[in-house]
């Protein structure tokens, strides 16, 4: 059975950009794309209410929302396989549920106007923190313009292991199946110290700890470029704060993809410091894929 891409839909213009950026996607992997709808009416109300009333303002609503977001997808992807729902319970609740049994959820940032523009809505916090699958959330939508621009260029944050397996699968994937370049990217840190006992680091702290950080690019790369050797990849080692490098990237990117490490269950928060920054600031889309520790 093949996992489709889902997108949560609540027919707001950040949703409706989420749909054209989830049909593109959906399209380019030929996977079948799914739309849902949280309606917290049929939660809360009940299915036998509902009935005993006939349709309610939100469900007409709630349909309406679904069935123009289904033909807006199709109309940009005509062959498209589409299926759509209106789930009773809240928004965070049934992404996370259909990312169980999906290649993907995506989800369109909630800012209103100027600063809140910038930062990220809670439902997409949440669910990027704690899906069972990775989650793009659509950065960047509150400019038109931005959005539909295209560079070829996929970022890669590399952070520290075992959380890079599946983020950097993932980044290839996207890579290969755009044609595009991936950069792949790992900050490093100078020592606050000035002097050590240790041999290596006697004399040159920063060029050993430079080194250090190109090597784990490079195991990190190691079995994804083997699998894609088509795809042109670019290796980058940054001094300085990891998210600060990435946010820089993402200027001239398509797509920004940061692993995050499962830690606490179904229920703790996933995301580290870096996944944080980068959600609420990149300049283009970001994709979190969680890794099982």
């Amino acid at each position: 059975m093949e996992l489709p891409l889902v997108v949560g839909v609540d027919g707001s213009e950040p949703s409706l950009r989420a749909v054209d950026w989830a049909a593109d996607e959906a399209a380019l992997h030929g996977v079948p794309l799914r739309l849902v709808y949280a309606s917290l009416w049929e939660r809360y109300e009940g299915a036998a209410l509902a009935q005993g009333l006939g349709r309610s303002s939100e469900q007409v609503l709630a349909d309406n929302i679904v069935d123009a977001a289904a033909k807006r997808a199709q109309r940009r992807a005509p062959d498209l396989k589409i299926s759509t729902a209106v789930l009773p319970d809240d928004a965070v609740s049934v992404l996370l549920a259909e990312g169980r049994n999906a290649a993907a959820l995506v989800i369109g940032s909630r800012g209103r106007g100027g600063i809140a523009e910038l930062l990220l809505g809670s439902v997409s916090l949440a669910v990027a923190a704690r899906a069972h699958c990775p989650v793009i959330v659509l950065r960047g939508s509150h400019d038109d313009r931005r959005i539909n621009r295209t560079y070829q260029r996929i970022v890669l944050g590399v952070g520290e292991e075992p959380g890079n397996a599946a983020a950097v699968r993932f980044a290839f994937e996207e890579a290969a199946a755009r044609y595009a370049t991936l950069q792949a990217v790992r900050a490093w840190r100078r020592p606050t110290h000035k002097a050590t006992d240790h041999p290596l680091l006697a004399g040159e702290p920063a060029r050993h700890h430079e080194q250090q950080a190109a090597e784990i690019l490079e195991a990190a790369l190691l079995d994804g470029a083997a699998d894609h050797p088509s795809v042109q990849l670019r290796r980058r080692t940054e001094e300085g704060p990891a998210h600060r490098a990435l946010l820089d990237a993402s200027s001239t990117a398509d797509l920004l993809v940061v692993g995050a490490q499962r830690r606490h269950g179904d229920y703790g928060l996933q995301l580290g410091r870096v996944a944080h920054a980068v959600l609420h600031h990149s300049a283009c889309p970001v994709a979190v894929v969680p890794q099982r520790v």
